[in-house]
């Protein structure tokens, strides 16, 4: 099934008309034609059939003939807050992995040790839409704009919370932390590691000190292997 998504699309909607980039993507490059069914989704949790009433690869339009609501294939809530890789080609690699396996919110912090300071929000956005839609889902994560790490641990977050890091500190495995079907929350360093001042503020916020096992895992490794065994947790 070829997935397409667009934002503003909602259960009231009658007809759809895509822009040029879109259109001639539709038209030229898909080869559909008018009378051709269309899946759309607006990333949350909708499914759309619109059959393509008028073929332009300048302004094509569609008409919706069917809206199916799209449980949540998982029942938990994920929140992974990670510090941006110095090499922004990882740092897509795990947006888009993330999101095939399965996440609900992404922040990036902004941390003492960070090598990365600024990101392209836009770029992100556009990584977890496409992914998204290549594994076929229907919910798009939330992507949070970047934040300080001291104000991000002041937030008001329920749930589980735990910070994973590398200090030889008295640590809990992140398998034994995780409840099923609930809210958990992840903070994952930069290249550098939490420092130990960071450490010790989120510890007096209650945030639980999680390993994540024996070796010593890239940010991005780092932050799918708590993805994925959250994932498998809930199974």
């Amino acid at each position: 099934m070829q997935l397409f998504y667009n934002s503003e699309i909602s259960t009231d909607t009658k007809q759809l008309v895509f822009d040029k980039i879109e259109s001639k993507h539709i038209v030229r490059v898909l080869r559909k034609k008018e009378n051709d069914v269309l899946k759309i989704t607006n990333g949350k949790g909708y499914l759309f059939d619109a059959k393509i009433s008028f073929a332009s690869d300048k302004k094509c339009m569609a008409d919706i003939i069917a809206v199916t609501q799209k449980e949540k294939p998982w029942n938990y809530y994920l929140h992974i807050a990670i510090a941006p890789t110095k090499n922004n080609d990882r740092m897509e690699w795990f947006l888009e992995k993330a999101t095939e396996i399965g996440i609900d919110e992404i922040t990036p912090i902004i941390c003492a040790n960070s090598e990365r300071r600024i990101v392209k929000q836009d770029r992100f956005e556009k990584i977890i839409q496409s992914a998204m839609k290549q594994s076929l889902k229907f919910t798009l994560p939330k992507l949070n704009v970047p934040v300080k790490f001291s104000e991000f641990i002041q937030q008001d977050i329920d749930g589980t919370r735990c910070i994973a890091h590398c200090e030889d500190q008295d640590k809990k495995l992140l398998k034994t932390v995780v409840k099923p079907a609930k809210k958990t929350t992840i903070l994952i360093g930069p290249e550098g590691d939490f420092s130990k001042d960071e450490i010790q503020k989120a510890l007096a916020k209650k945030w639980t000190a999680v390993s994540l096992g024996e070796s010593r895992l890239r940010t991005e490794t780092a932050a799918l292997v708590a993805v994925n065994l959250v994932s498998f947790i809930n199974e």
